[in-house]
């Protein structure tokens, strides 16, 4: 909850930095105006941890330039078309280089047809502020003083956890309709209830953010992704329509009952994974930031089922190899999306082998079938163990503690294994030119076949000695070629 007298503390100390004083008094002496705006002020209110600085004035981008530069180590003008310079200022008391952007006071108006602004500059900080996305993100710290301006009430929708456009949000979202996707995710990183006039618009105008590139969508879904309760943001996303702009499989897990055949809500069992996964990425990996491409993965791991659907005799319900399809259709979705592809491999490799463990759960695999596992995962294994790991939703506690105690088993033998075998690095005994050596022939397939002949011993039987390895080797050429005779 919102303090307002420590909240105005901090602030007053953010206006009192070194960095922040010495650029106000820069500013003023030049006879300008600064002032710090949008996701620093407001997180200095909430008492979150405040990241890069953004400062606003009515300087235009040369004159930020002329007065910034005897102040900073480097500066770079990549926005001037949009009026912003960056900075990096040294700290006078730390001498630490703090990186800062200073953009001028924009008054830009939309075509609705592109989400590219007509730039114009603005004259007043007012003006400034009630173009901006959200209430909460139009406040700014006049500096120096400081003063607090807050032409949109912003501090009030702070004090009630409430995240709404300035203006009319159908005008908003019409202007740029990437603020439907940023209510989404403020609402996820603050813990905000979106204002009702707000999500009514969201699910108006969700067919307008086909304008919008699909890689300014997946910046918006990763960010998403990475606060610490994405399952808000899903499902404002999901109940407005806009997930099924451009993320339509997640919407289609909300599969129809039928009343005689029953099966678990695949929607909300994703949802349940998604949580249940940042909770062991926290655990496993406390120091780490957030794993964007698990939770992807948790989050689509079983998108495959509406496709594969099966209602079977008796009431029952499969989904037969629904981790195959759910692959194909994640690698196409994040395609689309733009994701890179170490991203989208991983992503697709995770889905695929989600189902994997559960046949260990049913018998207890022997050790050529672990070592199996282990190179199939590859550098995926750890994100495995956590989404099979997350995939157990049932409410049936001496199930869940079965598969637990199954999983529990197969990590320590992957660790016993290991350190017996040096498990992580599944390579057989001999590489392709001792193969081509021993068996006396040229590069060409049967190097390969040779190779996965000494691969499967080597998962089979663990780790061979080099001449051990030989001598199978001739010996398996030898009845090879007998039988091609």
């Amino acid at each position: 909850m919102l303090n307002m007298a420590e909240g105005l503390a901090r602030i007053g100390a953010l206006a009192a930095s070194p960095v922040t004083s010495a650029l106000g008094a820069a500013f003023a002496a030049a006879g300008f105006e600064l002032a710090l705006v949008g996701g620093p002020v407001r997180d200095a209110l909430l008492g979150r941890e405040t990241h890069d600085l953004d400062y606003t004035t009515n300087a235009r981008p040369d004159d930020i330039l002329r007065i910034v530069a005897p102040l900073a180590t480097a500066t770079w003008d990549v926005g001037r078309d949009f009026g912003t310079i960056g900075a990096k200022i040294r700290d006078p008391e730390t001498g630490r280089a703090e990186q800062v952007e200073i953009t001028t006071y924009r008054a830009d108006s939309y075509d609705g047809v592109t989400r590219k602004p007509t730039v114009e500059f603005g004259d007043t900080l007012e003006q400034d502020l009630v173009r901006r996305d959200f209430t909460v993100n139009a406040m700014a710290l006049r500096v120096p003083g400081p003063t607090l301006v807050d032409p949109t009430s912003g501090v009030e929708d702070l004090l009630a956890g409430v995240l709404r456009t300035p203006t009319d949000p159908s005008v908003s979202f019409g202007d740029d309709p990437l603020r439907m996707l940023r209510a989404a995710r403020f609402s996820s990183q603050l813990g905000f209830t979106v204002a009702s006039e707000t999500v009514d618009a969201m699910a108006r105008l969700r067919e307008t953010l086909r304008i919008v590139s699909a890689e300014r969508v997946q910046g918006e879904l990763v960010k998403l992704l990475q606060t610490d309760d994405p399952l808000r943001g899903i499902r404002l996303l999901v109940d407005t329509g806009l997930a099924g702009e451009f993320l339509p499989e997640v919407p289609a897990l909300q599969l129809e009952v039928d009343e005689h055949h029953h099966h678990k809500d695949v929607y909300e069992h994703s949802l349940t994974v998604l949580r249940q996964a940042i909770e062991l990425e926290r655990t496993r990996h406390p120091e780490a930031g957030p794993d964007v491409t698990l939770r992807l993965a948790a989050l689509l791991h079983d998108i495959g089922k509406p496709a594969t659907r099966r209602l079977e005799p008796g009431g029952g319900v499969s989904f037969h190899h629904h981790d195959v399809k759910g692959a194909r259709l994640a690698r196409k979705r994040l395609n689309a999306l733009r994701f890179d592809a170490a991203t989208i491999t991983s992503v697709t490799q995770l889905i695929e082998q989600h189902l994997r463990f559960f046949g260990y759960a049913e018998g207890v695999w022997t050790d050529s079938a672990v070592r199996r596992y282990v190179r199939d995962a590859g550098p995926e294994l750890e994100r495995l163990h956590i989404l099979t790991r997350a995939d157990v939703t049932t409410r049936n506690k001496r199930k869940a503690a079965t598969l637990r105690a199954a999983y529990d088993d197969i990590e320590r033998r992957i660790a016993e294994l290991a350190a017996q075998e040096q498990l992580d690095a599944m390579r057989p005994a001999l590489d392709g030119n001792r193969i081509q050596e021993v068996l006396g022939i040229r590069p060409g397939p049967e190097v390969g076949q040779a190779y996965r002949f000494l691969l499967d011993l080597r998962l089979d039987e663990g780790i061979l000695e080099p001449a051990d390895a030989e001598e199978r080797l001739r010996a398996w050429w030898a009845a090879r070629t007998s039988d091609q005779g």
